[in-house]
């Protein structure tokens, strides 16, 4: 497991993040200077991703801690494809509204939220292609896409010249479907990276005592986690962190305090056996 100073890469685009990073969903309707001390916590810890989207109305949010504490975060935000809303100058649009609304000239990673049907994912990787060649983003993502999906936009990227950098999903130790349905396999297979929103499940293995959770899972997390003077929550982080190197988990912190533990994932490493053991009462859920 990498110590808290070291970094993953974001697939081949040449941007490195901490393993673990920082979802903003709840920005816009938290205490602002909550937020802001959140903010300074994980940017203190080194370049972590800062996750946020149009559709989360949290940019402005994001904008106002990087105005009143520059550092060095990784700031990544997220095209919203609609119907009738889905080429690249829409796409180049949406990017410019999303740069206003952060205070930037450049974004580090900019993702399309989601596949639409009917719509050739060429065409995103157009509008992606232009957003990183015009110097607006560093490097081009995508959401919640499946492994061929993957694939097509990678390779229509590649072609000009832009790698995809990550696939953002939805992956934790109640919802591992990515193991099984390619694209975990294709984000090794492709250098991508994995970037895991709600990696602790809406925060259903951040709880022993939440009686929606799996109890043979929660039970084990805590077991480890009292062995380890961690949380649950930290274990099931550092579950996802020894998973694969291709991962970066992005559990969402409105609170200093809990970025704080979330980051505390990253000082350890959980043994083989460990793992084993979370690993078998998970596949049970």
């Amino acid at each position: 497991m990498p110590a808290s100073a070291d970094t993953r890469p974001l697939g081949r685009s040449g941007l490195q993040v901490l393993p673990l990073g920082i979802g903003t969903n709840k920005w816009r309707r938290a205490d602002r200077g909550a937020v802001l001390e959140t903010y300074k916590t994980v940017s203190a810890a080194g370049p972590c991703m800062i996750d946020t989207a149009e559709i989360y109305f949290s940019e402005r949010a994001v904008g106002e801690c990087l105005r009143t504490a520059p550092a060095h975060a990784v700031i990544a935000s997220k095209f919203l494809p609609l119907p009738g809303r889905s080429s690249p100058r829409h796409l180049m649009h949406a990017l410019d509204g999303s740069l206003a609304r952060l205070g930037l000239t450049t974004i580090d990673l900019y993702y399309v939220h989601f596949p639409l049907p009917l719509v050739d994912v060429r065409v995103f990787a157009d509008g992606l292609a232009e957003a990183v060649k015009s110097g607006k983003a560093r490097a081009a993502g995508v959401a919640n896409f499946g492994a061929d999906q993957m694939r097509r936009i990678a390779d229509h990227l590649g072609k000009q010249g832009v790698p995809l950098a990550a696939n953002q999903v939805n992956y934790s130790l109640v919802r591992r479907a990515v193991e099984t349905n390619g694209v975990l396999d294709a984000c090794r297979e492709l250098d991508v990276a994995l970037v895991a929103y709600f990696p602790l499940a809406s925060g259903r293995l951040a709880q022993p005592s939440d009686g929606g959770s799996p109890k043979a899972l929660l039970k084990c997390l805590s077991d480890i986690a009292r062995a380890r003077g961690a949380s649950t929550s930290q274990v099931a982080l550092n579950w996802l962190l020894t998973r694969d190197s291709h991962v970066i988990p992005i559990p969402g912190a409105t609170k200093p305090h809990h970025a704080s533990a979330n980051l505390a994932a990253l000082s350890w490493r959980m043994s083989e056996s460990e793992f084993d053991a979370i690993d078998r009462a998970s596949s049970a859920v």
